[in-house]
Parts: structure tokens; C-alpha cells; sequence
């Protein structure tokens, strides 16, 4: 895991070496543990390295592979290269080092741009071929490795963050007026390949992206999930079984690494099943980490009897860490500095600080997100289920919605608004798209493929990789993903949502976990504003900068801050967070 730059130019020039290590060095965060750059002509590209797997000089990175031309930068980790360059060895290549980077390299000698049919993991990488002058940009199948790309004066740049692109500066950072409709509208998820910024775009995931050197490009879509139905029907305790075991096979993947690898324990079903299988597989000491905050406005802020009660059971080296409030209002600003884009998620700052102590102790950890948008876990599904193909874009749209186009007006001023409902429109192609059995499946694939790629999963990655710890998701192990996939949704959603992975944990997990209430990463402060949070949403509502923008309404942010905790969107979130994240995030880069 670690943080990639670079720039690759089209106009006759050299590329900018200096942007580059500028670029790098907003990255440092994310690979603590050395850098690297190089540049040769029209290229350069800058690497901030995270030690864990090959921890020698080795497995340093940008990597160039003299014999056969090509020069790498990579983050994430490829979970199957032993086997992969086992194989390849037979072939006949020969390897200098024990590192997933290289068999990357020597994978793409041997298969072009379909290599990454043959990864099983999390990637983003950049490939330049020394023979045919080519730049290859590829991102993982569920996109959990971020990779953000800048047209600038003659050049492309590319990186881990969007923030990093903005370090050299040359970037259009005027405001997307679609992807603002959509934070606004689309529970604040900006669909790829937009941003909040106009300049600014990501590579969507499951793509490769081919650079030409005149700087024209083209993109391969190499993977789509499919929610169908096989040949061969199973009932409701087989598909529990194949979830089990598809599930096994997705945490032992993720144990690779020449570090410790520990858990995020929630004390949720999700995270409680990754510890259970661990320790099945025999991992001894095993590391896991909950957190829990100060009660705020009647709301608990902790989980704790949970994961006191899994880490007991399994008997794993166990950390409590408690937040106090003072500490929650604190970190807020090192929370939305980490943000690649603005998230409004309250645990965003639960995830920054839990982050923050378990780096101190341990490089790697595994985590339970991703669950629910496979296995059906949210309380939109069912009311999908019931009004089936025709009424299912609206129920989607009813349950998880912020709020309706039309009340967007109320909050937005009237130059930033765009016509339609690009947000809807993006709902109803998604839903009409072939291989999606029922109308759930429709919405499973949505939540999969869109929102949990540019929600969950970018929010652990960012507050995660701001302490340079990697996250790894074995609920997004692309497998696992396409063998649940054909799973009835009444499975899926049965039991009170999860239904086949409550199943699954029968005998494996204790019957309080699997039987508790649903739970999140609570944080009061936020949910509640008040003191110290609510002084810092105010300043940024009415700062100098947020006032020459202009992008909400005078009067709707002066009603919202006479009363900050009535408005709420249509999923209960508050609606002054909403408006104040953006701003303070806009104003944290030193946006305009």
C-alpha cells in the first residue's frame, strides 16, 4: 500500500520532475517508508512506499525492469503473486526481487493489458513501456485502490489522491455542477468518473486506460459483476455454505504479507466473522482494535461489550480505544484534510483516529466493509422487493436519496444547478442495464459497483492510508463478489438483511453477535452538533471563501445555522453537515 505519482507529457517536453515530487509529497502519508522518483523524457513518475511485502531496497519502487523496458509505480497488493510468479518463472522470467510490484511487471510483458484478468487483490498502477512509448493506467475490479487523473497544459498527471494533483497546481479546481447535484442529491456520492472539481477525474474501476504518446487514450472495461441466477439452485443453508467458503478462501488471501496483519473489530457480524475465520485459519496474537466515542445528545458512543465479547471468544490481543469528546473535535480537521473528496459520512472521523493509534502498533489490518451492499444488508432492499421492475427506480430513490431535485434549489444557488436530474437519470440506466436478475439485484449492483466504491471503501482508504496503514476487504474479494452475486436476493434479505451471512455464522460466531441490532461507527459530536464541531461548521459557512463562492443559498445557511440540528435529509443524516463538509473541505485544499 502505498501513494503514486506522475506526468506524462504530450507536447514535445520534458516532464516535470519537480510537480511530480510535489505531488509525492502530499502522498507521504500514505507510504512513510521510503520514496522514489524517476524521469526520463516525456515521464516522470514518484513513489511514497509502505513497507509490507519484500521490506528490502529490492521492492522499492518506481521499479524498472531494464531487460524487458517497462517502469512501474503500484498501490495495493496483489494477494495471488506468489502463485503468479511461480508460473511465470516456468515461463522462463527471472526475478530480482520478492515483491507483488514485479510480478505486476513481468505479468504485463506476458499479457499485455489483460494481466489484470489474472490479479486476484487491490491495485492501481501505472505501466510505461520504453519500446512503444506508452502509459497504462489500470485500477482494481471494485475500485478499492484510488487513482485520480488532471488534464493539464500538455500533459496528463495522474495520482492516489486529488489533493496531490492539486499540489503543482496548472488544475481547473472550478466546481463540477453535476457531481455537486450529485453530492447534494446522491447521499453525497460523486459517481466516477466525475469529482467535485471540473479539472479533476478517477479512473473508474475495473478499467485500463491506454496513454498514447500524442496523449490520445482508450479504455478496456475488463470486469462487471453479474447479480443472476446460475443453473444450478441451491437452497438457503447450501448458500450459506458457499458463503462461508468463498468467504475463507477471500480472508486467507488477504493474511499475505511479511508484517502482522490485525483487524478492525466493530463487534459487528462483519468484522466479528473476518476475526472468527483468522483464528480458524490458526493466526496466533492476533491484533484487534475497536473504538468508541463520548455520548453526545443521548446517543451512545460506543460498541464495546461487542468486541470485548469476540476478542474473549477468540482470544485475540485486544486494544480499546475510547475517544473523549475534546479529542472528536479535534481531529475534524485532520479528517477532512485527508479527504480525497468530500465525505460526509460521521465516521469518517471514527475511522481517522482509530487509524491513528492502530498504525502505532501494526501495518496491516483486515476489515468488514462491503457487506451489506453484497449481501443485501440495508433497509432500502426490501421495500425494492416489493414493488418489483416497475416501481423500483422510485423506491430506490424514495429510501436513499438525501433529498428530490427540485429541493436542491432551496439550498444551492441558482448558477451552480443543472437542469434534469442527472442523479435519477444515473439510477434509471443503472436499473436498466442487463445482468440483474430482479429488481434487488439491480439495486445490490448499484450499491456495489457505484456507491460502495465512492463511500465506504474511499473512506477507509483515506483514513487509513492518512497514518500509512493499508485496509483489506475481503468482503470486496472480486470472487467472493461474483459467486454471492447469484444469490437469491430473499436470501440475502431475509433475517432482517444479511439473512445468508447470518446463516453463515451460525456455530461460527456467537448467537449475541449474529443476533444484535445493527450497528454503525457512532459519533454523537457530529450527529449532534454542538460546541467546538459546530463552531468550526459556522466559521466555515461564513468565511471570506465560502462567501465569494457562493454555493449555497444565503438565506437557507442563515436559517440552518439558527437552528443546527432540525434539518435532516431524507436519511436522517443533518442537513447543515451536508453543506458545512463541502465548504470546510474546499477551504482545507485552499480551493477558490
Amino acid at each position: 500500500m502505498c501513494g503514486i505519482a506522475g506526468e506524462f507529457r504530450f507536447d514535445g517536453g520534458a516532464a516535470q520532475v519537480g510537480a511530480v515530487l510535489a505531488m509525492a509529497q502530499v502522498l507521504e502519508p500514505r507510504g512513510p517508508d521510503g520514496w522514489g522518483v524517476v524521469g526520463h523524457g516525456p515521464l516522470a513518475l514518484a513513489h511514497q512506499r509502505l513497507q509490507i511485502i519484500d521490506l528490502t531496497e529490492t521492492g522499492a519502487q518506481p521499479m524498472v525492469d531494464a531487460e524487458l523496458g517497462l517502469t512501474a509505480v503500484f498501490n495495493g497488493c496483489i494477494y495471488n503473486y506468489p502463485e503468479l510468479r511461480e508460473e511465470l518463472g516456468r515461463e522462463g522470467y527471472r526475478f530480482f526481487s520478492t515483491s507483488d510490484t514485479e510480478v505486476i511487471i513481468k505479468s504485463f510483458h506476458r499479457w499485455g493489458q489483460r494481466c489484470v484478468e489474472h490479479f486476484k487483490g487491490m491495485f492501481a498502477f501505472a505501466i510505461a513501456d520504453r519500446a512503444t512509448g506508452r502509459l497504462t493506467l489500470a485500477r482494481d475490479r471494485l475500485g478499492i485502490k484510488p487513482l485520480y487523473v488532471a488534464p493539464v497544459s500538455g500533459a496528463l498527471r495522474f495520482a492516489s489522491s486529488l489533493p496531490a494533483l492539486l499540489a503543482p497546481g496548472g488544475v481547473d479546481t472550478s466546481i463540477d455542477t453535476t457531481a455537486l447535484h450529485h453530492y447534494m442529491s446522491f447521499h453525497a456520492v460523486v459517481p466516477a468518473p466525475r469529482t467535485i472539481l471540473a479539472g479533476v477525474r478517477k479512473l473508474p474501476p475495473a478499467v485500463v486506460r491506454t496513454v498514447e504518446p500524442d496523449g490520445s487514450s482508450s479504455d478496456w472495461t475488463y470486469w462487471e459483476p453479474e447479480f443472476v441466477r446460475g443453473r444450478t439452485e441451491h437452497s438457503e443453508s447450501e448458500w450459506a455454505e458457499i458463503a462461508l467458503e468463498s468467504l475463507r478462501t477471500a480472508v486467507r488471501r488477504r493474511m499475505v504479507a511479511d508484517v502482522p496483519v490485525g483487524v478492525l473489530l466493530s463487534g459487528g457480524i462483519d468484522s466479528s466473522i473476518v476475526v472468527a475465520l483468522l483464528a480458524e485459519e490458526g493466526q496466533k496474537d492476533l491484533k484487534t482494535f475497536s473504538i468508541g466515542f463520548e455520548s453526545e445528545g443521548g446517543q451512545s458512543g460506543d460498541e464495546f461489550d461487542y468486541s470485548d465479547l469476540v476478542a474473549k471468544t477468540y482470544g485475540t490481543d485486544h486494544t480499546r480505544i475510547e475517544v473523549p469528546k475534546s479529542e472528536t473535535d479535534e481531529a475534524l480537521p485532520g479528517a477532512v484534510a485527508a479527504m480525497s473528496e468530500p465525505m460526509t459520512s460521521h465516521d469518517v472521523v471514527a475511522f481517522y483516529l482509530l487509524s491513528r493509534e492502530v498504525s502505532k502498533s501494526i501495518k496491516v489490518v483486515q476489515s468488514g466493509q462491503g457487506a451489506d451492499e453484497v449481501l443485501g444488508g440495508y433497509d432500502w432492499y426490501p421495500p425494492i422487493a416489493e414493488v418489483g421492475r416497475e416501481g423500483a427506480v422510485d423506491a430506490y430513490h424514495r429510501s436513499f436519496f438525501d433529498r428530490p431535485s427540485p429541493e436542491i434549489a432551496d439550498l444551492v444557488a441558482p448558477e451552480y444547478l443543472v437542469a434534469g436530474d442527472p442523479s435519477l437519470d444515473l439510477v434509471r440506466e443503472h436499473f436498466a442495464r442487463r445482468g440483474a436478475d430482479e429488481a434487488v439485484d439491480a439495486a445490490l449492483r448499484l450499491d456495489t459497483t457505484v456507491m460502495l466504491v465512492d463511500d465506504p471503501v474511499k473512506r477507509v482508504d483515506n483514513m487509513t492510508m492518512a497514518w500509512g496503514l493499508e485496509a483489506r476487504v475481503p468482503f470486496l474479494d472480486h470472487d467472493f463478489v461474483d459467486t454471492m452475486g447469484a444469490c437469491p436476493p430473499a436470501y440475502k434479505m431475509a433475517d432482517g438483511g444479511k439473512g445468508v451471512l447470518k446463516a453463515a455464522a451460525r456455530g461460527v460466531l456467537p448467537d449475541e453477535i449474529i443476533d444484535r441490532k445493527k450497528g454503525y461507527f457512532p459519533v454523537p459530536a457530529i450527529r449532534q452538533l454542538s460546541g467546538p464541531v459546530l463552531e468550526r461548521v459556522t466559521a466555515a459557512l461564513t468565511d471570506p471563501a465560502a462567501k465569494r463562492r457562493g454555493l449555497f443559498r444565503a438565506d437557507a445557511v442563515a436559517t440552518m445555522l439558527d437552528d443546527p440540528n432540525s434539518g435532516r435529509t431524507n436519511l436522517g443524516a443533518n442537513a447543515l453537515w451536508q453543506v458545512a463538509l463541502l465548504e470546510m473541505w474546499l477551504q482545507a485544499h485552499e480551493i477558490d
